[in-house]
């Protein structure tokens, strides 16, 4: 039932029509704790609105296979990510290039988040992966990428060293996204965080631990502002 033109009320969920109108783009799922026939019920609710595309984030394989199964084709399913997107990318009209640089392969999952959210939204990525601080030669031998981008996202675990390196290399503004990937004391990506947070690299933000879905999101909006970021 729609109780307004703003929102398409499912009884479980009212579907806001109109952020796309006010954000530049639709409602995204948050797939963990939902229902796969949720999930299904609130996609088509946005497709039949002119939604595409529109994004589930943090949904597991069994539940992405019954949604394509209603979708077919149309939807896409990023295991690594756990992340799905109904209908194709928005044309690539943003203003520049975002990096996303990860610090190890256990990052993995929060970069390619990222990478796919900021690709969903209409932006050239590069994917800048395994340059952790460990082995900082393999970070510098990326400069030239890192220098050129609009913006850059810069995942970590352990630590959380990479975006404040990153940080005194670049131009542009990085946002850092802590990973709980590391050992006992690093708290569940605590340990990153803080780090980032207290990071003496100027121009850096923060986003929440695993928050790639936030931090691609964040950089759209950086790569689509008018003028110098």
């Amino acid at each position: 039932m729609k109780c307004s033109d703003d929102i398409d009320d499912l009884g479980f969920a009212r579907v806001d029509l109109q952020r796309k109108a006010r954000q530049g783009f639709g409602e995204v799922i948050y797939g963990e704790g939902k229902t796969a026939g949720q999930i299904i019920a609130i996609l088509k609710s946005l497709d039949a609105h002119g939604q595409r595309p529109a994004l589930v984030t943090r949904i597991d394989a069994e539940k992405a296979a019954r949604v394509a199964d209603a979708f077919g084709g149309d939807f896409m399913y990023f295991a690594e990510a756990r992340l799905g997107r109904l209908g194709e990318n928005r044309p690539c009209d943003g203003l520049g290039v975002i990096a996303v640089a990860c610090g190890g392969t256990s990052d993995l999952g929060v970069a390619e988040e990222a990478a796919l959210v900021a690709e969903a939204l209409g932006n050239k990525v590069v994917r800048i992966y395994d340059v952790g601080v460990a082995g900082i030669h393999r970070l510098l031998a990326c400069e030239s990428e890192l220098r050129s981008a609009r913006v850059v996202v810069a995942v970590a675990g352990m630590e959380g060293a990479l975006p404040s390196v990153i940080g005194g290399l670049v131009e542009a503004p990085v946002i850092a996204v802590p990973t709980s990937v590391g050992y006992g004391a690093s708290f569940g990506g605590v340990t990153a965080l803080l780090a980032m947070l207290n990071s003496c690299a100027a121009g850096v933000s923060v986003v929440n631990i695993d928050n790639g879905f936030g931090a691609g999101f964040l950089a759209s909006r950086i790569n689509h502002l008018k003028g110098e970021a």
